[in-house]
């Protein structure tokens, strides 16, 4: 399944390389013809090769992360260590994202290069077999190099939401214009099943499926009652989605509901109801 979910990601990386620069070849064709359609090209494929080593600062950078170093934060480096060895992946750079929210995100470009960025609140709210089950869900992106398409996506559709600000009073038709063209964009290549497979992974790695299940259920209920400001077209990054699905923000929902990733969750282990009562008695 990893193989599979990887190979997956990268054809899907190579067909948004191939649509932006068969956008910038149509726009460089309609205003000069074919040596105007070149140029755009191969500045295409320039920035392509920029983006593909610099989008996990831009990202990082768009939520305010930190690096932690180790001296800071020892246990829960060497928790990212344990489950990284695990996953068969390269322990990623370790990131704070100052924030009360419980949120988590991986970025890069995959196995081999790779940041994990993780809130205060996470840090503070979820109990060690719970963060546990967030990071192993993070990590499962990153051995699926679900994380490099995921950063691609997010950076360009936030890109074409930021790009109605420069419309002035024209901004909200602007809006209206280019934020289903990026939902559209995230749609088209994220798919809700890489969270029920990382889902899947994360169980398997924490050798339970119960953690990243009750942390799942911790995370909603903090998003009900803790206020968080970012770009909508983020959602595909965090380990739920931390949005009211409402306005602009309902076009880029790519995560199942909670509730269904955390029944399947449970169906990883159906006799758990008989082991809590076991261990009550």
């Amino acid at each position: 399944m990893p193989r599979f979910a990887a190979a997956r990601n990268v054809v899907k990386a190579w067909i948004l390389l191939v649509g932006v620069c068969g956008a910038l070849a149509f726009v460089g064709w309609m205003f000069d013809g074919v040596r105007l359609l070149s140029i755009f090209v191969f500045c295409g494929l320039l920035i392509a090769v920029g983006a593909y080593w610099s989008f996990d600062r831009v990202v990082l950078g768009m939520v305010r992360a930190r690096e932690i170093p180790i001296a800071e934060a020892p246990l829960l480096h060497s928790t990212v260590e344990r489950l990284a060895a695990r996953a068969g992946v390269v322990k990623p750079r370790l990131y704070l994202i100052p924030d009360g929210m419980p949120l988590a995100l991986a970025t890069g470009r995959g196995p081999a290069y790779s940041a994990l960025a993780l809130s205060s609140g996470v840090l503070s709210a979820c109990p060690p077999a719970e963060l546990e089950g967030v990071i192993a869900h993070e990590l499962a992106h990153v051995k699926h190099r679900d994380v490099a398409l995921q950063t691609a996506v997010v950076v360009l559709s936030t890109s074409l939401i930021e790009l109605s600000r420069i419309g002035g009073w024209l901004e909200r038709a602007l809006l209206f214009v280019l934020g289903p063209i990026a939902a559209a964009c995230v749609h088209l290549l994220l798919s809700p099943k890489r969270e029920f497979e990382a889902d899947w992974r994360a169980a398997e790695l924490c050798e339970s499926p119960h953690g990243l299940a009750d942390a799942l259920v911790r995370l909603e209920q903090a998003a009900e009652l803790v206020e968080f400001k970012a770009s909508p077209a983020t959602e595909p990054l965090w380990t739920f989605n931390p949005f009211l699905e409402e306005g602009l923000a309902a076009l880029f929902v790519t995560h199942p509901p909670i509730e269904d990733r955390v029944r399947r969750l449970r169906a990883l282990d159906p006799e758990w109801r008989d082991k809590l009562r076991s261990a009550a008695a």
